[in-house]
């Protein structure tokens, strides 16, 4: 399996999937002019997409969804909530498929594992995708780190997991009160050292690459996003693990996972 954050933050995400000459977009928060780009750069032509996952119906995660979906005759997957949630923006799409929260669907040749996440809007999920041999854990937007997520992303051989703000920069930075309270409740976003303890508790031996995302450009530094990860990950048991930032305005680095014992051989 291999995979890349084509761009993470409150101006747009999405993350290209692709194993088994199967592919997938998770969300499309950019302009269908904008993904193509994006794409482009990794040598993806947009009609070699096999669907669109959403998490949730923020604006940032699905304005170029219905666009590109109607271009290419692409379905989207997404939960009720997000459906309804998103009606207005998307419009006529080619086909739209319902999945149940906390219930595995098939989509080709990956399996995928719809979770709840902790944000304010409807039944927002991460997702767990795997293809017989890999699993990609996929967490953002959530302010908190449950029981639940943190079983679901237990094992995976990548992850992409939120590290949102430094706590002191959002005290001090220029977002109103409201704002600032929203970012850290839970039903927010994960702050950096939330993310860096919640990623050392699933450090495990198949554990290959770790992409730090949704980085906050007016609250976050990615200097210091990464030195506050990499040092709970270097202290650990497992201090061989991959770490990687993902970007608001650039692609992210193209990652091969290569499997585990337990599913196949390295």
């Amino acid at each position: 399996m291999r995979f890349c954050v084509l761009g993470s933050g409150s101006k747009g995400n999405a993350t290209y999937v692709t194993a088994g000459g199967r592919a997938l977009l998770i969300d499309n928060g950019f302009s269908g002019v904008e993904i193509e780009r994006r794409l482009a750069s990794i040598g993806v032509e947009p009609g070699s997409l096999d669907a669109i996952l959403l998490t949730h119906a923020h604006a940032d995660h699905i304005k170029g969804a219905a666009v590109l979906a109607r271009k290419y005759n692409l379905p989207i997957h997404a939960n009720k909530g997000t459906i309804a949630a998103s009606a207005k923006t998307f419009g006529l799409v080619p086909a739209l498929h319902e999945f149940l929260t906390g219930s595995s669907f098939n989509l080709h040749d990956f399996l995928i594992h719809p979770f709840a996440v902790s944000h304010d809007c409807v039944d927002p999920v991460g997702f767990v995708i795997e293809n017989g041999s890999s699993s990609l854990g996929y967490c953002t937007d959530t302010g908190m780190v449950s029981r639940l997520i943190q079983h679901r992303l237990t094992g995976c051989h990548g992850l992409i997991i939120e590290c949102n703000h430094d706590p002191l920069m959002l005290k001090n930075g220029p977002y109103p009160p409201h704002l600032k309270q929203r970012v850290r409740s839970r039903h927010g976003h994960l702050a950096n050292e939330d993310a860096a303890r919640f990623i050392s508790e699933l450090l495990h031996a198949g554990l290959q690459h770790v992409v730090l995302a949704h980085i906050s450009e007016t609250n976050n530094d990615p200097a210091l996003a990464y030195e506050t990860v990499a040092a709970m990950v270097t202290a650990g048991q497992f201090n061989s693990i991959a770490i990687s930032l993902s970007w608001q305005d650039k692609v992210g680095t193209m990652v091969s996972l290569a499997g585990s014992a337990e599913h196949g051989e390295y």
